[in-house]
């Protein structure tokens, strides 16, 4: 049975609102996919073992859909191991951002759970960085001018030559991403 692994964003979790939308939607419309999202640590050492573990258990073939932080994990697996991945409003640079958070206690959006980040946190996600894409023919991108928490051109620019839908307005939860299931989910498996 084909996979779907969903890899949420930073400080959210399988309990986020396109996490349940995508799960729910496979199991009236694609029943023969098996729907897989673990609950990821904002610790990226932790995160990548988390997700790495998922692909080992995961029966093939793999298809990856990542949201924020997750379409930076997503990108960095379909490099690795030439998945096909949707990525929705993903970060390119989660480096740029993540030092405001830094010595500063952050919450879980939805488990409460508070995290400390520090630098060497930072040097994790280096590590596993992907600054461009080889396998441009494995992705979909998914983007919304209005996000307001990442530039989509930045996302437009290091994506150029995959596949692209960017929209005018929504936001960083890109509003109506339901209407792109049926046809992001043909990409990652047929």
């Amino acid at each position: 049975m084909p996979t779907l692994l969903y890899i949420h964003g930073f400080l959210s979790s399988p309990q986020s609102h396109k996490a349940v939308q995508v799960k729910t939607w496979l199991q009236q419309y694609r029943a023969d996919i098996n729907y897989l999202c673990p609950a990821l640590s904002p610790y990226p050492d932790a995160a990548k073992q988390t997700l790495l573990s998922a692909l080992a258990t995961a029966d093939a073939p793999v298809g990856l859909m990542g949201s924020s932080l997750g379409g930076f994990w997503a990108t960095w697996l379909a490099e690795q191991f030439d998945l096909r991945a949707a990525l929705i409003n993903p970060s390119v640079n989660p480096m740029a951002m993540l030092p405001a958070y830094i010595g500063k206690p952050v919450k879980n959006y939805h488990t409460e759970e508070c995290y400390e980040l520090g630098a060497e946190h930072l040097q994790q996600l280096r590590e596993v960085d992907t600054p461009s894409v080889e396998r441009v023919n494995n992705y979909w991108l998914f983007a919304q001018t209005g996000d307001e928490v990442l530039d989509y051109r930045l996302a437009e620019k290091k994506y150029a030559g995959c596949k692209q839908t960017i929209e005018s307005g929504g936001d960083h939860a890109f509003q109506g991403f339901d209407r792109h299931l049926a046809s992001s989910i043909e990409f990652l498996f047929d």
